[in-house]
């Protein structure tokens, strides 16, 4: 019929496939461990040059490469060295306007001869920014034009037809990140550093969000005297929904906590809840936080003590609100 083809099904041997799948882990394994003695005095000179940048660093390749250098650039902006990633082809037609005289350009190109890189070498140079080549054939023109030579070549690659880049683009993503990470290193790159670059990311939440972001505060923070009567703590507690209100002084300083644990107790003891103050059933002392604490902390306090709020407190007793495991929960720390 037009427009129709045949299709083989293909009944794949498993060992073959095994085989095949071992041997591109193992082949990839040996070509990023021989790196390890690549890490040399030119290795130091990147990392200088890098660091001494002004600018931004510049990451440019195409096809697979481009695809590390993608990864490279993100990689070291979110570690500490300000960078994005410019394809090679757009860059000739316009994108290297975004390149300054105070950048550093990492070229990424394993051949070392593609002649959409090398068509901007000339107005690199030009320029006087310092040029870094990853590149596998350290004689290349690339290479030979670069301020630096990085060499990531490869004994073979994965593919077993020895087309298809895998060793090689795995030995310079791995390259790549020994020099974002010895950048890290250098720059005293810390993990609130890290978390300031990725505020929507959950270790951005655990290391930058603190108690005083989520706890409830003013008229939402269930409180009562300590001298209010049980049926009056029962309804603050129904009417601002937490499970639990604070005691406090006339001094708003806190006295103590009742909780519907509290509650439930209570009722165990057999006790005429109409005429009990709420002085008589509180719990005295609570574990307490402070607003400026990381709200992370106040996880873990919670977890520990097998509780589910915990009173916001300045100067050791002022009450100022509460933080709850639900609302932290509900930003994501946990």
């Amino acid at each position: 019929m037009v427009g129709t083809r045949s299709v083989t099904t293909m009944n794949p041997d498993q060992e073959s496939l095994l085989r095949l799948g071992r041997s591109v882990i193992q082949i990839e394994a040996t070509a990023v461990a021989r790196l390890e003695s690549r890490i040399d005095a030119e290795f130091v000179r990147a990392c200088e040059l890098l660091i001494g940048c002004e600018g931004r660093i510049v990451v440019c390749g195409i096809g697979k490469s481009g695809h590390i250098g993608a990864k490279l650039a993100a990689t070291l902006a979110s570690t500490g060295s300000p960078a994005f990633f410019v394809h090679a082809a757009e860059a000739s037609h316009g994108d290297l306007g975004m390149l300054k005289g105070n950048d550093v350009v990492i070229a990424i190109s394993y051949s070392g001869n593609s002649a959409e890189l090398m068509t901007l070498i000339p107005g690199i140079k030009r320029m006087g920014v310092p040029l870094i080549s990853l590149c596998g054939e350290p004689d290349s023109p690339l290479a030979s034009a670069s301020d630096v030579k990085l060499n990531t070549r490869v004994e073979r690659e994965a593919c077993p037809l020895g087309l298809a880049p895998t060793a090689s683009t795995t030995a310079t993503l791995a390259f790549g990140d020994a020099l974002a990470i010895a950048l890290l290193g250098a720059r005293g790159f810390s993990e609130e550093d890290f978390a300031r670059s990725h505020p929507g990311g959950r270790l951005g939440r655990r290391l930058l969000l603190r108690v005083e972001d989520v706890m409830v505060q003013g008229s939402a923070c269930p409180r009562i005297r300590d001298t209010a009567t049980l049926a009056e703590a029962l309804v603050e507690i129904s009417s601002k929904g937490l499970g639990m209100v604070a005691l406090i002084d006339e001094q708003e300083r806190l006295t103590g906590i009742f909780t519907d644990g509290d509650l439930r107790r209570t009722f165990e003891r057999d006790l005429d809840i109409r005429k009990l103050g709420i002085h008589s059933v509180m719990t005295r002392t609570p574990a307490t936080i402070t607003r400026e604490a990381l709200a992370v902390n106040a996880v873990s306090r919670m977890q520990t003590l097998r509780i589910t709020a915990l009173p916001v407190v300045r100067d050791g007793t002022l009450l100022e609100g509460v933080v709850t495991m639900h609302a932290l929960l509900g930003a994501g720390v946990v």
